[in-house]
């Protein structure tokens, strides 16, 4: 069976970073659009960052946009979310799953037609 498998979540200080690992088990990424999502209790998901396979064009949500960076490293079938300048309002737990290609609305990374989905890594910002 596929699946996604994220890590590198953990209790982090406001200001610092993390780097989150979105792998596959069983199947290669590189044919896939991947994208990250999040979600805090009582909310609903939330796109964060999505690359397409091929020309692995990125996306970004504006909470994201120059702080986060989403990178591929097909060798490793690994997708990466490298997180820096981390705030409190990043606290969530965030997912990882696949498409065939970006589904942005209107600049919004909407989670339509994704599938895969990893069980997520918990990310929490605080001092």
């Amino acid at each position: 069976q596929v699946r996604l498998v994220e890590s590198g979540g953990g209790l982090v200080q406001p200001g610092g970073s993390l780097r989150l690992s979105c792998v596959a088990s069983r199947w290669t990424l590189d044919r896939y659009a991947i994208g990250w999502f999040r979600q805090a209790p009582g909310t609903e998901r939330e796109g964060i960052s999505c690359i397409t396979s091929g020309d692995g064009r990125t996306y970004y949500a504006d909470s994201a946009k120059d702080r986060f960076t989403i990178s591929r490293d097909n060798d490793k079938n690994t997708v990466y979310l490298q997180m820096n300048s981390l705030k409190s309002e990043d606290t969530a737990v965030y997912f990882c799953a696949t498409n065939v290609g970006c589904t942005v609305v209107r600049g919004d990374i909407r989670p339509i037609g994704y599938g895969n989905w990893g069980q997520g890594t918990r990310v929490t910002v605080s001092s």
